[in-house]
């Protein structure tokens, strides 16, 4: 971890530096690790900008991580990746990566990352912690800085299988009839294209909003223009409820390949995967129960109550459990913990009834918008435990007023969040709670990802 701060976030490091400290110093009580003094430097580069005793720390906890990362291989997530490994086939990139969801999908289905770029720092350090590339192959920054850089990463770009990736289109707009090309706000997309036009992967995948679809005859001549004739594209609006994922979460995907394949039969093979199995229940009941936390600015408390970082707990397995587990556990649960809420806001998540929303009779002497009802009616809304989630969002970082937990009186907690986007328990959101939200609601469902995945490299 710390030479990727000291690459790629280094003027953060002090306050990195200080909480990978006192994370390192829970999780080792937790698991009944005595800490082990150490006289090494395992930064030298770190120590000119860090106080001395957090150097010595960290150095005695690295010297701790060493000594028992194969008793608690969850503790090699925080060794540094010293080897550039290139994969042999099924390489891909992930450009506007995020926290990784869709890599972590494409990953499982038996593709294999060879390269990532990701603007923030944070989210790009949580692609590094649960992932095994060397820090050598991650572009922390913007897509245009990086296209206009490209030769200096060529080493990764060769027989590039897929690359994927979803351009922000801040221009988008059905009204807009200006072309996605041409407007200014949208040169995220218009540097995917020039990416695609200098990698020329064998496949790729964009994923957008929905309503993408309405742009789809401009969109294919964008590619086209970047691209030549090689490239056979197809499209199509993928709902994650119907292969079987508890949310209701509709995006667009397009996919191109220029190896002679009919790109309609690969979405008629994912569209065969589609099944009825989860709602919201399945993902979240056997998590443990949090209270509603009246407490402001008070981020650091960890307990039973409010909820922890990092916790040791064995939990109940069900069916669900294991969708997205697979054999993968670490006795750890990670990232499931409280958020404030006022006092009026908890008393409108006891009275709301699962499936309400802020017009509920049962609120409307304290719902603080009644003149503006029309406008607010989704201000607050109870999930009910027995249907698929509403689209997870990262709206969330702001409040969770509209994902309020359908038996518990507060809002759902990172951890439910991402096992409602199908991320596995073990997999760590990195930085601020507000932060943890913004990630996971980002992302592409990690099972949606795999069944994408899955019925592309049968292609390939």
């Amino acid at each position: 971890m710390i030479e990727f701060y000291l690459k790629h976030n280094r003027k953060n490091i002090k306050s990195l530096v200080n909480n990978l400290i006192d994370e390192l110093e829970n999780l080792f009580l937790i698991e009944n690790i005595s800490i082990i003094p150490s006289n090494k430097a395992f930064f030298q580069g770190l120590k000119d900008e860090i106080s001395i005793d957090s150097f010595d720390k960290i150095n005695s906890y690295f010297e701790t991580i060493e000594k028992n990362k194969e008793k608690l291989p969850f503790l090699k997530n925080y060794v540094n990746k010293n080897k550039v490994e290139l994969p042999k086939k099924n390489s891909f990139i992930d450009l506007f990566a995020g926290c990784g969801g869709l890599s972590v999908g494409l990953t499982n289905a038996g593709f294999n990352p060879t390269f990532v770029n990701e603007i923030d720092p944070t989210f790009a350090e949580t692609f590094y912690f649960n992932h095994k590339l060397h820090i050598d192959q991650y572009f922390v920054g913007d897509i245009n800085k990086f296209v206009t850089e490209i030769d200096k990463h060529s080493k990764f770009f060769k027989n590039i299988t897929l690359v994927c990736g979803g351009p922000p289109c801040q221009g988008f707009s059905m009204a807009n009839r200006q072309r996605l090309i041409d407007d200014p706000r949208n040169v995220l997309y218009k540097s995917y294209l020039k990416f695609l036009h200098k990698v020329r992967p064998q496949f790729f995948i964009m994923e957008n909003v929905k309503g993408m679809a309405h742009k789809i005859s401009e969109i294919i001549a964008d590619f086209k223009k970047y691209l030549g004739d090689d490239y056979n594209f197809d499209y199509a609006l993928l709902n994650a409820k119907d292969f079987g994922l508890p949310q209701n979460r509709e995006r667009f995907f397009l996919i191109g390949n220029r190896i002679g394949v009919d790109t309609h039969k690969i979405f008629e093979s994912i569209k065969k995967e589609r099944k009825k199995e989860f709602v919201l229940k399945d993902a979240i009941s056997n998590l443990p129960a949090l209270q509603p936390k009246p407490h402001k600015n008070k981020n650091d408390i960890n307990n039973e109550e409010f909820g922890f970082v990092i916790r040791k707990v064995k939990l109940k397995k069900n069916k669900f459990y294991n969708f997205i587990n697979g054999e993968n556990e670490n006795g750890l649960l990670l990232n499931h913990k409280n958020r404030y809420n006022n006092e009026r806001d908890i008393e409108i998540f006891n009275r709301l009834p699962q499936g309400a929303n802020s017009l509920h009779s049962s609120i409307v002497d304290i719902m603080p918008y009644t003149s503006r009802n029309h406008m607010f009616k989704d201000k607050y809304f109870k999930l009910n435990e027995n249907e698929v989630c509403k689209t997870i969002t990262s709206h969330m970082k702001f409040d969770c007023n509209m994902y309020i937990h359908p038996t518990q009186a507060r809002g759902l907690s990172p951890r439910e969040a991402a096992r409602i986007q199908t991320f596995p328990d073990n997999y760590f959101f990195r930085g601020s709670q507000n932060k943890w939200f913004a990630q996971i609601g980002n992302a592409v469902p990690v099972k949606l990802a795999e069944i994408i995945g899955r019925n592309i490299i049968k292609f390939v």
